[in-house]
């Protein structure tokens, strides 16, 4: 307790001092009262309920506290519709997350890719771990420092709602509650990433692990196989040493004339097949024979009359794949022909068609984004093949949105749920898509109260420069995306 003066008596005697004891009375034998020391100190439960916590009448607290503290608007933030002012930031409600990380690198990732694990499926414990694979973009001025990450992310904790509420840890929340640890494994590269891919081939024997493929293409114009193996077994296997030799790519492809941005591998090939398009417009097949011996057809499929942005292989027939182009169509291809030339070709945006994606639960529905930030569900059953040169009219699609004002750069289906679809866009947003809701047209004028927002719009995360999105394929719900701020 701070020390103060004692006040003067009103009688003029002065005020006792600790460890002094009162003089009797002068008068009499009687004794007189006795001055507590501490008197002033207290006040009466009237008063303290009066003053509050502070000494201030709790009203007048209030109203300081009201007046001192940041204006938080807690209106949600439309994308394309509301406008941040200065000073204003963005801040996420926590509630509706059961899992949210974020990291940065020392240069951005602009394309990345999730890996299989052997932790099991459908895994809904916490902390997660997962393994991803990244290329970066660095300054042309240190073209030198771009590399190849091979990450695994492990500790990572879901939302702790209930902190507040009880603080008692026990071990099981302790270990859900682990702090987020980022290990990776550097390959080096002499060329910025454009986009990378994983493929996994089976092992021959249960005792070993499968084999990663990451196929690069780069602003170099080359293709880059690497087999990343050794980097994802180091992680858990403390004291592993990556050789000089284990971080070259088994193969360098020098096809590509100009420098491009699509490539898949096939889901159906076992020992891996590679398909990879150009700004020229050109689509060359790369094909892995026993033996780890990669062979590229030397004549490409041709038929874009642009740059081709995006491929995809089908799910169910392993010689089709589909294209898509910034001439504004998708066609699709089959590898057994010896034209070279597109089976169907259908103009579906008059911008250009950045990304595809082909649902894997139900073959025949194919998701397209565009630049001028629509996109669409379309049904191939409806789409005939190619009779001339000249692209099919397309017929109308299933779903159609223009609820994103920017370019679509990632569009990907659930990989369990055919209903479900993620979009990011160049709004610095991620969307999350439910196409089983199905509400008359007045109705989807007004959802929740908000204007011009579709009732199939589930979910909007706010990130910065989003340039792709992944679900992960082992833990169900869980995405990751990356952009100019990094990954979440």
């Amino acid at each position: 307790m701070s020390k103060r003066p004692a006040e003067e008596l009103s009688s003029g005697r002065a005020a006792l001092k600790g460890g002094e004891r009162p003089n009797k009375h002068e008068d009499g034998d009687e004794v007189g009262d006795f001055e507590d020391e501490f008197e002033d100190e207290y006040e009466s439960e009237e008063e303290i309920f009066e003053a509050g916590v502070d000494g201030r009448p709790d009203a007048e607290r209030e109203a300081d506290e009201r007046r001192d503290a940041m204006d938080v608007d807690k209106q949600t933030f439309i994308p394309g519709r509301s406008k941040l002012q200065a000073g204003e930031s963005l801040s996420p409600d926590t509630s509706t997350y059961e899992m949210l990380h974020s990291l940065t690198t020392n240069w951005p990732c602009l394309s990345f890719d999730l890996i299989p694990d052997n932790l099991g499926h459908d895994r809904k414990t916490y902390p997660a771990i997962l393994y991803a694979v990244a290329g970066t973009q660095a300054d042309g001025r240190r073209a030198y420092e771009n590399e190849i990450m091979v990450m695994k992310l492990s500790g990572l904790s879901k939302m702790d709602r209930d902190q507040d509420e009880d603080s008692s840890v026990d071990d099981d929340d302790e270990e859900e509650n682990a702090e987020p640890i980022l290990e990776t494994k550097s390959i080096p590269t002499s060329a910025t990433t454009n986009r990378i891919r994983a493929h996994q081939c089976p092992p021959s024997n249960s005792s070993e692990p499968p084999t990663t493929f990451t196929a690069t293409l780069t602003e170099a114009s080359e293709v880059l196989i690497h087999d990343i193996t050794p980097q994802l077994s180091a992680f858990d296997s403390p004291g592993a040493i990556i050789t000089p030799q284990q971080s070259r790519p088994m193969v360098s492809l020098r096809m590509h004339k100009s420098e491009g941005y699509a490539v898949d591998w096939s889901p159906l090939v076992p020992h891996g097949k590679l398909i990879t398009g150009d700004n020229d417009g050109n689509i060359y097949v790369t094909t892995n024979s026993e033996g780890s011996k990669w062979t590229t057809d030397s004549r490409p499929f041709t038929g874009h009359q642009s740059s081709v942005e995006d491929l995809q292989w089908s799910p169910n027939e392993k010689s089709v794949f589909a294209s898509a182009s910034s001439d504004g169509t998708v066609k699709i291809w089959d590898v057994r022909s010896k034209s070279h030339r597109p089976a169907v070709s259908v103009s579906v945006s008059s911008t250009d068609v950045n990304v595809i994606s082909w649902s894997h639960q139900t073959a025949h529905l194919l998701a397209t984004g565009a630049d001028n930030g629509e996109w669409a569900v379309w049904d191939l059953r409806n789409w005939k093949p190619l009779t001339s040169n000249t692209p099919n009219s397309p017929s109308k699609p299933v779903a159609s949105f223009n609820f994103h004002k920017e370019q679509i750069t990632s569009v990907e289906w659930h990989p369990t749920d055919d209903s479900i679809v993620a979009v990011a866009a160049g709004d610095n947003t991620l969307t999350l898509w439910d196409l089983a809701v199905e509400l008359d047209d007045e109705e989807s004028k007004d959802t929740a109260g908000v204007q011009d927002v579709p009732p199939q719009l589930l979910f909007v995360h706010y990130m910065e420069m989003i340039k792709e999105c992944h679900w992960h394929p082992q833990i169900p719900g869980c995405m990751m995306g990356t952009g100019g701020g990094g990954f979440g």
